[in-house]
């Protein structure tokens, strides 16, 4: 990693794993300064799917001075052995799985308003159609696979074969009740598909948001996605509402349908979570969570 990757900086006096992902292809490099000092830079490599680089650098340019990202210094296609990668500058603060489990009620409602706001912004910048982003140019293209809930629960089921048959026919009846919901909203928008704590950064004096990390899933889609995220597993009272408080500000819809909508959007990703419930613990978590809801020890199913 010592050659030109930084536009014409050479010096990475060090390579270090970032903390707090997943995927074990983000690093934070040291530029200049030897291994004590020298700016930081985060690094991104892209072994798994390169084509994801140049679309990530898009994102981020796209949406940088609208929401809180970092700014993009170089990204590279896979040549020969070299995979494809993305530099982009360190961005301040404190992730939000580290920092929420220990605030106080005020200074939850603090950050969820500062995420409701983030939340809201995302949820205004339209797209024509669903469907995975691609290229420099970010066109969006089809998907493949089922087209609604029921289909996408179908082709999961297999993976919940320990399930016991009324478990499995609740979440049937708790899918189609939320494609229904999200049928009455009609259009799209940018989605960043992945905003939990772990990929937020927080200022720790203020509150305020430094940074939305890890584009990787980002795609068109649904306006409620990004909030059903927000509020999968945070659910105190006073960030749950604060949080759904400054989303109705900002984009009008009551809090109580926002949160139906919220909770039939996510189900897409639980779903999908929790058939890979080994993979990692928010898989984990997940697959107990559309457990819940399959039985209706969660929240009541959206539509109820």
């Amino acid at each position: 990693m010592s050659e030109d990757m930084a536009g014409g900086v050479t010096d990475f006096a060090s390579l270090e794993p970032l903390e707090g992902g997943w995927s074990g292809e983000t690093f934070v490099a040291r530029v200049g300064g030897g291994s004590g000092g020298g700016e930081r830079q985060v690094v991104r490599i892209y072994a798994r799917d390169p084509a994801r680089a140049e679309v990530d650098a898009a994102l981020l340019r796209l949406v940088r001075g609208l929401v809180p990202v970092a700014e993009v210094l170089d990204v590279r296609p896979a040549t020969g052995e070299m995979p494809a990668l993305l530099v982009t500058s360190f961005l301040p603060g404190v992730r939000g799985d580290l920092l929420l489990p220990d605030l106080d009620d005020a200074a939850l409602a603090t950050v969820g308003r500062h995420v409701g706001d983030l939340v809201a912004t995302l949820g205004g910048m339209p797209v024509l159609r669903p469907g995975e982003l691609a290229g420099p140019d970010l066109q969006v293209r089809p998907w493949d696979g089922p087209d609604g809930l029921p289909g996408w629960v179908e082709a999961h089921l297999p993976a919940l074969a320990h399930w016991t048959d009324d478990e499995r026919a609740g979440l049937r009846a708790v899918a189609h009740d939320a494609q229904e919901l999200l049928d009455t909203v009609d259009r799209s928008c940018l989605v960043h598909s992945d905003l939990n704590p772990k990929n937020l950064l927080l200022d720790p004096d203020t509150l305020e948001v430094t940074g939305l990390l890890d584009w990787e899933f980002a795609h068109a889609g649904h306006p409620f996605t990004d909030l059903g995220n927000v509020l999968r597993f945070e659910r105190r009272p006073a960030y749950q509402d604060a949080v759904l408080a400054a989303y109705h500000h900002r984009r009008g819809v009551p809090a109580p349908e926002a949160l139906a909508l919220a909770r039939a959007a996510d189900l897409w990703a639980l779903v999908d979570l929790a058939s890979r419930r080994d993979a990692n613990p928010v898989a984990a978590r997940a697959h107990d969570l559309l457990r819940a809801v399959a039985t209706g020890f969660d929240t009541p199913p959206p539509g109820a």
